[in-house]
């Protein structure tokens, strides 16, 4: 046999095994349960939920109608990043998703950052949902002699023994959460439209364009509020990303992820940008409350009883949805780091049922610390948490649209092949997008409230995260060394 048969015969058994092994070691062991219907409903729940339901209130009281044109510039660059990762999934999917993916275009430091940062965001975001759950039950009466910290408490332990089942749980239950959502959005903005269509009054003012014209116009307060709103608005679209770490558990990423990825920019336009329009033309931003999801203040005023209870309901499910989403991302995610050796080795564990349980404890574990919160500044705990989560999120799409960066650039090289599904016009929207990510994060500055104080808080996460690289340097070194070797034997 010539040297060139040799050669290439053992090109094809590197093939063979690298097809039958999974190209990242953390995604070994899982199931593949998750259904075409289940990955786009987890998008759809992606793109609503807490944000929208509980964070809109505030904003539409600081920033007023313009805050509709802030929802629509944030959605189409969180529309580029969930693009970007989607390219990636068919490049190659897997349950890492972007820790994945930087491991491979920015090596192991890369996939730590964006693992760490990514469980800073899910662990801060699921206090932010415990609170949230805790302010939507004080809305009856029956609860608000129960202290906020309690019910946060209930909360997290409800949503934990769902988690910890199966993956096909997961999915069923985001499934019918995102139906819930959907249909009540729908069901609101059709309330809406016929409230402008026969101007029946809302708090004794006729709908319209009115409502704006008369209470200061698109910006009442002027454009730097619209302007310091926009960290938080981006914090609305934090779970997008969820599409990406699904696709590992689906059979079928190929079909599945272009078809989610690509109706997520009209749900944008829809729910979001649609949903703000209307209660702008409903109500004066000044009605609006940050303790209070629009939509039950909307209802309340138009006097339809049990209106305000049902949508305080359904929102009391999406920030439900969304703690669920958090608790299964991180899970998936710290294993994958773990298995790389740049988490703690009880985070690669899984139970019996394929689920990562040792990750979504320890994101649980920090939610404990939300109920402590809670506890302490009940008041303010969802703002300064919901700011932390931003770094978290703003960091995570950075890192992601650097990987996409350098896999094109590696296309171009013709070391990868690009699928046909792909994030158009590169290198420019990718630069455009982390330019505006990091002008939304300068801009968190002039909040001196909270923003600034939360800004401070970087140079303290940079030295947790250099710190914490010096301690797990050598086992991801070890553990590098470990899987080559099983690679080439």
């Amino acid at each position: 046999m010539s040297k060139d048969a040799v050669d290439t015969a053992q090109a094809a058994a590197t093939r063979t095994d690298a097809a039958q092994a999974p190209a990242d070691a953390g995604d070994a062991g899982y199931s593949k349960d998750l259904k075409a219907r289940h990955v786009n409903m987890i998008a759809i729940g992606g793109a609503i939920g807490t944000g929208l339901f509980l964070g809109a209130g505030g904003r539409l009281h600081n920033a007023g109608p313009a805050l509709a044109l802030a929802y629509l510039v944030c959605g189409i660059f969180a529309f580029f990043v969930v693009r970007a990762l989607g390219e990636l999934v068919l490049y190659r999917p897997s349950s890492g998703s972007f820790v994945s993916y930087a491991r491979e275009f920015l090596g192991e430091k890369g996939a730590y950052v964006a693992g760490w940062m990514y469980f800073l965001n899910w662990s801060t975001t699921g206090i932010a949902d415990i609170t949230a759950i805790a302010l939507y039950t004080h809305y009856w009466s029956m609860f608000t002699s129960i202290p906020q910290w309690t019910l946060a408490l209930i909360a997290l332990a409800v949503v934990l023994a769902v988690n910890l089942i199966s993956v096909k749980i997961f999915g069923e239950m985001e499934f019918w959460f995102a139906i819930i959502k959907v249909a009540t959005l729908v069901g609101f903005m059709l309330i809406g439209i016929f409230l402008l269509a026969t101007q029946h009054k809302v708090d004794g003012q006729t709908p319209g364009v009115s409502v704006i014209g008369d209470h200061g116009g698109v910006l009442p307060h002027g454009l730097m509020p619209v302007v310091l709103v926009m960290q938080g608005v981006i914090f609305a679209y934090a779970a997008l990303e969820l599409v990406g770490v699904a696709a590992g558990e689906t059979a079928e990423p190929e079909k599945v992820v272009p078809r989610a990825v690509n109706s997520i920019m009209w749900r944008v336009g829809v729910f979001y940008v649609g949903s703000v329009v209307l209660l702008a033309l409903l109500l004066p931003g000044s009605v609006y409350s940050a303790d209070e999801s629009p939509f039950v203040t909307v209802l309340s005023k138009i006097g339809v009883s049990g209106a305000g209870d049902v949508m305080n309901l359904v929102v009391l499910t999406a920030a439900m949805s969304s703690l669920n989403s958090g608790l299964y991302s991180t899970g998936r995610i710290l294993r994958s780091m773990a298995m790389a050796g740049s988490a703690p080795k009880f985070t690669a564990r899984m139970n019996r049922s394929q689920v990562p349980y040792g990750g979504i404890l320890l994101t649980c574990a920090v939610c404990v610390l939300g109920v402590g919160l809670n506890y302490l500044m009940p008041a303010q705990a969802f703002e300064i948490v919901l700011n932390v989560a931003s770094l978290g999120i703003i960091s995570t799409w950075v890192i992601i649209m650097l990987c996409h960066l350098i896999f094109v650039r590696r296309a171009k090289a013709g070391l990868v092949e690009r699928p046909s599904f792909r994030l158009r016009f590169s290198p420019y929207t990718e630069l455009a997008t982390v330019a505006f990510l990091l002008v939304c994060l300068g801009m968190m500055w002039n909040d001196p409230e909270v923003g600034r104080k939360t800004l401070l808080l970087i140079p303290v996460i940079a030295a947790l995260l250099v710190a914490g690289w010096f301690g797990v340097r050598r086992r991801v070194s070890r553990t590098a060394d470990q899987e080559l070797t099983r690679l080439t034997k």
